[in-house]
């Protein structure tokens, strides 16, 4: 069912910061912040030849992600995100086998603007899991 690995997502505290370490000091291709108010986040992607890194800021402390920075002061690893081909399909067959979808099960727009689904991190091994469909 799963595709290939889209991103992993870091939950970071200053965006501009995080952005500078990844673009100067790691020499990676960093994309413009991009505000998503309805997710809560500002957002910026660093292009790997395989894959990409999703840094995540919180607009404010309503945030999903404010807590975690509460929890992870200096940041860390959030989520991590595979593609799917149908994602109401995955939805369905994930279900069907015993795992919870976050939320009301109905995808909303992520980040590239194709729907997405995050499922619980007790049912995968302690990982919160986006399922992006492509």
């Amino acid at each position: 069912m799963i595709g290939k690995l889209n991103h992993v997502a870091i939950v970071i505290p200053n965006l501009a910061k995080a952005t500078a370490t990844y673009r100067d000091s790691l020499g990676a291709t960093v994309s413009e912040p991009l505000s998503l108010p309805e997710h809560g986040v500002n957002v910026v992607f660093v292009e790997l030849p395989n894959t990409k890194i999703e840094l995540l800021e919180p607009i404010d402390d309503n945030s999903p992600v404010a807590k975690f920075l509460e929890r992870n002061a200096d940041g860390g690893m959030h989520h991590i995100c595979y593609e799917v081909e149908d994602i109401l399909a995955a939805r369905d067959q994930l279900v069907s086998t015993g795992a919870r979808v976050i939320g009301s099960g109905e995808p909303k727009n992520g980040a590239h603007g194709k729907p997405v689904l995050f499922l619980h991190p007790k049912d995968f091994c302690g990982t919160l899991v986006e399922i992006e469909q492509v």
